[in-house]
């Protein structure tokens, strides 16, 4: 499935059933492409681990992300209004923390933190598993920062909570990034280079949604005909190797 904009669901606070024994709340929204909502659930997985439960209410929330899209200017200026609204909140709120994650927190990651103070926290779309650290860093009074962009991270060891799930679709992510540089588009610059997710845990994901009873899952990735699996590393790279053993024989 490529970048298709469900304008029904931009801006959805998502939810799942409550962890026994958490007690932190997280609030979540998630604008642009299927892809971010899908980011979404795996950063839910994350923190869910780490002592958080959903909330749609953002003035109870002890953390509050928006996963963000730099491809429409109006995705953009609707994160920056939730900002603001945010911040206001958190004014009544001092405790609470505010996060960007996604495609702006890549390419807007220094105006954010530095020129207009607005998050406490900055996350790449291949830096989900390091947001634990970075809240310890926004506990110590610094500014938490990571985007830097990853050669193989597909998050494939991740098992994906489902928000807002009807039971019966799902997507499942098959690749990360993009190899087409087209002049018109940022992503190969904000999710970073194509790589493909290990044919193992895609089947695992696929049977574990199959046994709890989901009867359609659709593949997600920027470019999921251009799923290529050979052992790890990038697509550029493979194609070097192929290369070298041409020209070995």
């Amino acid at each position: 499935m490529e970048k298709i904009i469900e304008e029904n669901k931009q801006g959805t606070s998502l939810v799942l059933e409550n962890k026994e024994g958490n007690s932190k709340k997280l609030f979540i929204e998630s604008y642009g492409c299927a892809m971010n909502f899908s980011d979404s659930e795996i950063v839910a997985s994350i923190l869910a681990n780490e002592g958080y439960n959903t909330t749609q209410k953002l003035e109870e929330a002890d953390l509050v992300l928006v996963n963000t899209c730099s491809i429409r200017d109006k995705a953009e200026q609707t994160v920056r209004k939730r900002l603001e609204k945010y911040n206001a909140v958190k004014k009544i709120n001092p405790g609470m923390k505010v996060g960007v994650l996604g495609c702006m927190a890549e390419r807007l990651k220094s105006q954010f933190l530095e020129q207009e103070k607005i998050v406490d926290m900055v996350v790449g779309p291949d830096a989900y598993k390091d947001i634990p650290n970075l809240l310890k860093e926004v506990d110590e009074g610094r500014d938490a920062i990571n985007v830097i962009l990853s050669k193989d991270e597909t998050y494939g060891d991740i098992s994906p909570v489902r928000l807002l799930s009807n039971g019966i679709t799902a997507f499942v992510s098959i690749t990360r990034g993009c190899d087409n540089m087209c002049t018109f588009c940022v992503v190969p610059f904000t999710r970073g280079r194509e790589r493909s997710r290990e044919p193992q845990s895609i089947l695992e994901e696929i049977n574990d949604l199959a046994s709890r009873g989901f009867k359609e899952v659709t593949l997600l990735g920027q470019n999921v005909d251009s799923y290529l699996w050979y052992g790890g590393g990038l697509k550029k790279d493979f194609e070097k190797e192929k290369k070298k053993k041409k020209n070995d024989v």
